[in-house]
């Protein structure tokens, strides 16, 4: 009689476990966790390149603090270069024109309707 009561308790217990981590498992795979997870990745992904972009531009300093040295070049006391220029991602260049080139979708130049609007 004990003997069918361990193994009943251990097969029960062994259920509860299995229906736990089948529960974890699943949740951990719905659309929502998943996408949580890429943002998650994508998130360190761009932490780790911001530290590898850091640390490759002090490095290249100190590298040219050592090259300047080394040939006797150094730089006059306050001289700096100057600050990376940033442009506007839109819009047009004050330096610059502007033309307006009209494209048409038609096959020939005969052609009353647009090709597109027939299906």
């Amino acid at each position: 009689m004990f003997r069918r009561t361990f193994w009943f308790t251990a097969g029960a217990a062994a259920g509860v476990w299995a229906t736990t981590k089948v529960n974890r498992k699943l949740k951990q795979l719905t659309p929502e966790s998943l996408a949580a997870q890429a943002a998650n990745k994508a998130i360190e992904t761009g932490h780790r390149l911001k530290d590898f972009a850091l640390d490759v531009r002090s490095g290249m300093v100190q590298r040219e603090a050592e090259l300047g040295e080394a040939l006797g070049l150094d730089a006059p006391a306050g001289r700096e270069l100057p600050g990376a220029r940033r442009t506007a991602a839109l819009g047009p260049t004050p330096h610059t024109t502007t033309t307006t080139t009209t494209y048409s979708y038609d096959e020939t130049p005969t052609s009353p309707h647009n090709r597109n609007e027939d299906h």
